[in-house]
C-alpha cells in the first residue's frame, strides 16, 4: 500500500514538473510535455487501480489543482524572468551607410565570398554577396546592382 502511494506520487510529481518544464523551458508540443503528460495520467490510473475509486477521485482533483497551480505560479511569478530572452536584435547589414555606395564602385574582398562575404570600399568593410560564384580573398570586385540592404558585386577580371 504504502509502495503504491509512493509510485502515485512520484510519477504524478515528476509527470507534473515535465508538463511545467515544457511549458516554461520547451515551448511547442514536444516529447517532454507528452511524456509528462503521460507519466502524470499513469500516476492516476495506478492511483484509481490499486487505491480505490474515492481515493483515485481525490488524487484527480488534487493533481488537476496542482497542475493548474503550477501554471499559473509559472507565468504569474517573476522567477522564470532570468530565463527569458529579453533582448532583441534591431540591427541590419549595412544599415549605417549603404547609400554612399554606387554601382560600379571598385572594391577588395577581404574574405572568399561564397557567394557572401565582406568587402572593403573606400577603406570601410560592407557585407556583400555574388549573384551565386564564388571569389576567392582579396580580389578585386565591382558593385553591379544596389537593393534596398544588399550589395551585388561581381569580380573584376
Amino acid at each position: 500500500m504504502l509502495l503504491d502511494w509512493i509510485t502515485v506520487l512520484l510519477l504524478i510529481g515528476i509527470g507534473l514538473l515535465l508538463v511545467v518544464v515544457e511549458l516554461v523551458f520547451v515551448p511547442g508540443t514536444t516529447v517532454v510535455g507528452i511524456l509528462g503528460f503521460i507519466l502524470a495520467a499513469i500516476g492516476i490510473w495506478i492511483g484509481y487501480a490499486a487505491l480505490g475509486t474515492t481515493i483515485g477521485h481525490i488524487i484527480l482533483a488534487i493533481s488537476v489543482l496542482a497542475g493548474i497551480t503550477a501554471f499559473v505560479y509559472s507565468f504569474r511569478s517573476d522567477s522564470w524572468s532570468k530565463f527569458a530572452l529579453k533582448d532583441r536584435n534591431r540591427s541590419y547589414v549595412n544599415e549605417d551607410s549603404p547609400h554612399m555606395l554606387q554601382v560600379g564602385e571598385e572594391g577588395r574582398t577581404v574574405s572568399a565570398l561564397r557567394p557572401q562575404g565582406t568587402a572593403l570600399f573606400a577603406d570601410r568593410p560592407h557585407e556583400v554577396q555574388t549573384r551565386g560564384e564564388f571569389v576567392a580573398p582579396n580580389a578585386a570586385v565591382r558593385i553591379i546592382r544596389l537593393e534596398q540592404n544588399k550589395i551585388i558585386v561581381e569580380p573584376i577580371s
